[in-house]
């Protein structure tokens, strides 16, 4: 504990001196050609890593530098937040939304009831691994990942290999990114305009990754923790706690469609669910400093001064889905959006799934994690699911040979764009 402390105030001296350093510059800052803002994310992704018990603390602060260096640089502040609040309230409800959906799933007794009917061995692990990934082409993500995570906790009696964790958050991910209400940035492209049909072969990549690391997980469990073939005789379903379950998700989908906001649907049926049925509330303060870490990602993101991606290709589009397991994908995808010229399919299967390799690369993730607190170690995430990096690759290439590349024009029918005041750099 003393030497966290002490290496808690080298860090914040670290993060914070520059920011006070160059808080009265307006001009952009460089340093080796890196803007100052990049260093500083980097060096939050990196305490991260080293003290993944005090996530929350190393993301809060890296927050803190790059805001006060902004600010006091000129920068508009009430504008951005104007453009990003949509998402950030989106992200904010739909993650604590999910704790309570997840809550009332584990008390309708079904996922004590679900031993009985999946396979015995390696093979249930993998059947619901499928059942994460089909879950997450008609449902969200996050909510696909909480299931998935609810189940195995208990039919694997709260002794879940890390591994097999990545691999629920990578089912989720791959179920996600061919379908339009499967995950944000999907969401994203169809809001402006790209047709779900172009984004539907991502499945091509998705379902040969999922088989790679789907059997190497189950097996990997397996040997961890054996699935528990029967349940409990005596259990009996509440069946109203799945009603409420079942129409979150119906709200999410619907609200989503009609006005851009899963969200809301989330939480009006949350609302009227529990006039009647018994809501566990605490949950959302659980829920809240994983929730409040992932936030504070996001909008990091979306300060850093990220002008363009280089020219879009096959090969860029690769690299996006590494850089999306530490860079949060959806500002990743709004450039690209900005930008043209990328197939999109391709895009949703990289950003999608690639957020997968680190336990906080994409939402599903951060959401798992407040299930399994235990698991919020990038070396331990990276070592134990292995197989998720390596099937992001084969899946990758075995979409490419397949379907090929096809580059969308330019532009977008209905592209945003943003005007930007181009000031000189200052280097050092």
């Amino acid at each position: 504990m003393r030497f966290f402390k002490l290496f808690s105030g080298i860090f914040l001296f670290i993060f914070l001196f520059p920011a006070q350093l160059f808080a009265v510059a307006t001009q952009p800052i460089k340093i080796a050609g890196i803007p100052i803002e990049f260093i500083l994310f980097g060096l939050t992704l990196l305490g991260i890593a080293l003290f993944h018990k005090q996530t929350l603390i190393v993301a809060l602060t890296g927050l803190a530098s790059v805001l006060m260096l902004k600010i006091f640089s000129g920068f508009d502040l009430y504008h951005h937040l104007i453009g990003e609040y949509e998402v950030l309230v989106n992200l904010l409800g739909l993650l604590l939304g999910f704790a309570i959906l997840a809550k009332h799933f584990e008390e309708s007794k079904l996922p004590e009831k679900l031993p009985h009917y999946l396979p015995n061995d390696w093979k249930g692990g993998f059947v619901l691994l499928l059942l994460t990934f089909f879950i997450s082409i008609f449902l969200d993500n996050i909510a696909a990942a909480m299931i998935g995570g609810m189940v195995a906790m208990h039919v694997f009696k709260n002794k879940v290999h890390i591994g097999y964790l990545a691999a629920i958050v990578a089912a989720s991910n791959a179920g996600g990114a061919g379908s339009v209400v499967g995950d944000t940035t999907t969401t994203m492209m169809w809001i402006e305009g790209i047709s779900p049909l172009t984004i539907i072969y991502a499945f091509t990549g998705s379902l040969v990754a999922l088989l790679f690391f789907g059997i190497i997980a189950s097996l990997q469990q397996d040997k961890y923790n054996r699935i528990v073939k029967d349940a409990l005789p005596s259990i009996t379903l509440d069946y109203g706690k799945l009603v409420i379950v079942g129409f979150i998700l119906v709200g999410a989908i619907v609200t989503n469609i009609l006005f851009g906001f899963p969200a809301l649907g989330v939480w009006v049926v949350i609302a009227i669910g529990a006039f009647f049925k018994p809501t566990t509330w605490k949950e959302v303060s659980i829920a809240l400093p994983g929730t409040i870490f992932l936030l504070s990602l996001v909008f990091m993101a979306s300060l850093m001064p990220v002008d363009e991606l280089p020219p879009a290709s096959w090969q860029t589009t690769f690299l996006l889905g590494f850089v999306s397991s530490v860079f949060d994908n959806i500002p990743l995808t709004k450039l690209a959006l900005t930008q043209g010229g990328f197939d999109w399919g391709i895009l949703a299967y990289a950003v999608g799934f690639g957020g997968s390799m680190i336990w906080f690369g994409s939402s599903a993730g951060v959401a798992l994690t407040n299930l399994y607190p235990e698991s919020r170690s990038v070396y331990k995430w990276i070592k134990g699911g292995w197989h998720v990096i390596v099937a992001y690759i084969i899946g990758f290439f075995f979409m490419l040979s397949i379907v090929g590349w096809k580059a969308s024009p330019s532009s977008l029918k209905n592209k945003k764009t943003t005007a930007a005041i181009k000031t000189p750099i200052i280097s050092l």
